[in-house]
């Protein structure tokens, strides 16, 4: 027995030994692709020596001879810290991602095939001005540096994901900057999903001004009665059937999750100091590491500083000495489905206003990892690329024997949008900036500026021109082969909503609605909020004058305009209300819940109950309102539709009927519904939090989701690669952090500021700014994630352009020199 026990002994060791030398050499090959930022490196391609000084925050501040250089070392600092990113992007792009994953990603390399964005952004190069195609080629000849080291030195294949899996890696194009740029466009674009939802419901609901309640237009005038979908698209289904999940890396947001972005800017007038002050926070959905990376180039121009996206050579949202710009998603309206009709007798061909014509077609082979290629046929209309109907739930609304085609400004050959943001980063005046800003074709954007005298927002974008007598004015699939859909080219720049030096001395935008103007000069009928513009204007006129920390409070604030306005509303006949109940009783829980309500400020705080039973109540309650009359669609409405409950609960145009639950005989009140969808929030929240109400934490249900979009599912490595913080805000604050939505955690963050900054231009070095992960994508890196505790708690680094203050704690300094 005890020769067992000690072989026993001699194997668990053994074991042990062996899990340890493996996890020592997962490390050792895994840490081999840590860039050394302290380092001299003979590189081809540049004309002089480039030195990169990495600050305490590991923000490069890259210094060369010529513009040509310093992107060349931007190129090699974007590839030497997030170069998985730049490859999955790139891939993304290509339709290249099954390659590595398999069939998981045939449909996303399907969908990018189809929409022909490689292509376009390779063709997009020769529309470039000199300017930015010597950028384009440096910054190119800057990443293929970094690969060229990796390859001579073996260093580790760039990325630890690259020992997971075979990704060879191309040198890098001036084009892939270019396709990347289309690839942020379509991850900004929403109004594809919009009209097909819009088409379902219409489909769905019998009583057509019902669609007004679900779908309701952001306050302000409204727009003249649309036809019925059933009479643009006779003998398309009337049902909800929902196309399967789309798969792996599926490069378009759900519904609620296409962009968003709050950007503000205070004239002298009312500044306190007397300068100008801007503040930016572009909200994407949250990854490990973050898409935005923090850069200083010290250009002819002058130093520019602020967020980039790695594989594009330009800062997106920064300042310079003399000029803070900043974006926010405008909601244009730049995308139009078109139902075309096929030749009964070809179907190789499509119905035109000039009569049937073929499609413009080509195959195109899909190389999927472990299985057979697939070859599609990729068929493009005058209007643009043919869709197939499993995707974006288009078979839901396509008739038999039709398909669906869209239009869409970023499928443009001559897209000249990244020549418009270089042009824009070098110029020093807010009137110089709107001027360089006319070539941005998309996605568009609100462009926040200010310089040291005054402050702008000017839209920008290619706005399509439609003809007045278009069927569905845009906002469902319209007849494609009708002359009055089409587009006819694009609108004047001037045209585009411009607001300069106003009277009141503030700007800002939360993608609210800008303007009211009729069809088709209405830049978009679907915007992004109707709520957190309500809090701002709050907190802006609440000061006679601003300051740096006063933008930086509003970028922060957790208080729910939305939860003010619609507890009293759907409490009402509820406070305070119902005999006393014994402890433990749902009546008990339910008169606790209404009275920590009573008490409380709408403050979406992580460390307070009350967002997580007020969160758990609307959403009960929209479903409950909503589930009977449209029944598997009602899955298509994730977040809280502030406005329905609104005019539901206030009666608005009979919107009150929704209270009533079609199936049973009793007419329901919208006071029972209340009643009834708190007790199913109560119920939910005892299943997951407990029922000690008092002690609940909002934080623990809105936790910041950054999640590896490859590692952050595998067992045990997801630990390691993904970053989970408690954070306060919701769906409708101004500290915005969007929700999934989906079970079993809905109300998971997982959208929200990847990026803030805020510019001071009295005291242009005490500007701040911070991303919410950390500049590295290595996962080894201290670097991947040093700043997501700050980005958390609200706090920021400085953004000096001031070398002495980056080099004063350095952690490390790159030398490039010119190969011999």
């Amino acid at each position: 027995m005890a020769v067992v026990f000690r072989w026993l002994i001699r194997i668990a060791a053994g074991l042990i030994g062996l899990v340890v030398l493996a996890v020592i050499g997962v490390y050792y090959f895994a840490s081999q692709s840590l860039p050394d930022y302290d380092a001299t490196v003979e590189v081809t391609g540049l004309s002089a020596p480039v030195e990169i000084v990495r600050d305490n925050a590991n923000v490069p501040h890259v210094f060369g001879a010529s513009d040509a250089d310093v992107y060349f070392g931007l190129g090699y600092a974007h590839a030497q810290d997030r170069l998985w990113q730049m490859t999955m992007m790139r891939r993304t792009a290509q339709g290249r991602l099954s390659e590595v994953f398999g069939a998981r990603t045939l449909n996303t390399d399907s969908l990018m095939r189809r929409l022909d964005i490689y292509r376009l952004a390779m063709r997009s190069v020769a529309a470039q001005d000199d300017r930015t195609r010597a950028a384009l080629e440096a910054y190119s000849a800057g990443v293929n540096a970094r690969l060229a080291e990796i390859n001579d030195n073996a260093l580790g294949r760039g990325a630890p994901e690259m020992f997971l899996f075979n990704t060879p890696v191309a040198p890098w194009q001036p084009g892939d900057s270019l396709a990347i740029v289309k690839l942020m466009a379509l991850q900004l674009s929403g109004h594809l999903g919009e009209e097909v939802l819009r088409a379902r419901v219409s489909l769905t609901l019998e009583d057509r001004k019902r669609i007004a309640d679900i779908l309701p237009d952001a306050p302000g005038n409204g727009i003249a009665a649309l036809p019925e979908y059933a009479s643009l698209a006779p003998g398309a289904p009337r049902y909800a059937e929902d196309s399967p999940p789309p798969g792996m890396l599926w490069p378009v947001p759900p519904r609620g999750l296409a962009g968003a972005s709050n950007a503000w800017a205070a004239a002298p007038s009312r500044s306190a100091s007397g300068g100008t002050l801007l503040g930016n926070d572009p909200h994407l959905g949250f990854t490990a590491p973050s898409v935005w990376y923090l850069a200083r180039l010290e250009l002819a121009a002058g130093g520019v500083i602020g967020g980039t996206i790695p594989g594009i050579p330009v800062v997106l949202t920064g300042r310079s000495a003399k000029l803070g710009w900043g974006v926010t998603s405008s909601y244009l309206d730049d995308q139009d489905l078109y139902v075309e009709k096929l030749n009964p007798e070809n179907p190789q061909q499509y119905l035109t206003p000039q009569g049937y014509k073929d499609f413009i077609s080509r195959p195109s082979i899909i190389e999927i990892k472990d299985a057979a290629p697939v070859t599609l046929t990729l068929r493009w209309t005058e209007n643009g690329p043919v869709l197939p109907g499993s995707q974006f739930n288009l078979d839901a609304v396509t008739p038999p024997g039709h398909v669906m085609s869209l239009a869409w400004t970023a499928l443009s050959p001559n897209d000249t949008t990244l020549s418009a943001a270089i042009a824009v980063m070098n110029t020093s005046s807010v009137q110089e900036a709107i001027a360089a800003a006319e070539g941005y074709i998309a996605p568009s954007q609100n462009l926040m500026l200010a310089d040291q005298t005054g402050i702008a927002m000017k839209m920008i974008g290619a706005v399509p021109r439609r003809d007045p007598r278009h069927q569905s004015q845009g906002r469902m699939p319209s007849q494609g082969w009708r002359a009055e859909n089409r587009w006819m080219g694009r609108m004047p720049y001037a045209s585009n909503p411009e607001f300069v030096n106003p009277r009141g001395g503030i700007l800002g935008n939360t993608n609210n609605k800008i303007l009211e103007r009729p069809f088709p000069n209405h830049i978009s009928f679907t915007w992004g909020d109707t709520q957190r513009i309500n809090r701002w204007q709050r907190l802006m006129q609440s000061r006679q004058v601003h300051t740096r920390d006063s933008l930086i409070e509003a970028q922060l604030d957790p208080v729910s305009f939305t939860a003010r306005t619609l507890l009293p509303l759907v409490g009402a006949d509820l406070w305070f209300t119902g005999q006393a109940a014994p402890e433990g009783t749902p009546e008990r829980q339910r008169q606790i819940t209404l009275a920590l309500l009573a008490d409380w400020n709408g403050e979406m705080n992580e460390h307070l109950p009350e967002p997580l039973i007020y969160a758990a109540w609307m959403r009960a309650l929209q479903d409950r309102l909503i589930r009977d009359e449209l029944g598997p669609l009602a899955t298509e409405f994730k977040h809280l539709e502030p406005i329905f409950i609104e005019r539901v609960f206030k009666n608005v145009d009979g919107a009150g009927i929704w209270c009533d639950v079609i199936q049973s005989a009793p007419k329901e009140t919208c006071t029972d519904m209340a009643r009834i969808a708190l007790d199913d929030a109560l119920i939910w929240i005892a299943e997951h939090y407990g029922t000690a109400l008092e002690s609940l934490r909002w934080g623990d249900a809105h936790q910041a989701t950054h999640d590896h979009p490859v590692l952050g599912e595998i067992p045990l490595l997801k630990t390691f690669v993904n970053i989970h913080q408690s954070t306060s805000g919701g769906d409708n604050t101004l500290l915005r952090g969007r929700t999934s939505g989906e079970d079993p955690d809905p109300f998971t963050n997982v959208h929200g500021a990847g990026y803030r900054g805020v510019y001071d231009f009295t005291d242009p070095d005490s500007s701040v700014f911070i991303i919410s992960t950390g500049q590295s994508g290595h996962p080894l890196s201290r670097h991947y994630d040093d700043l997501a505790q700050l980005w958390r708690r609200g706090e920021y680094i400085p953004m000096s352009l001031d070398v002495n203050l980056a080099r004063a704690a350095s952690v490390g300094i790159t030398h490039l020199v010119p190969r011999r």
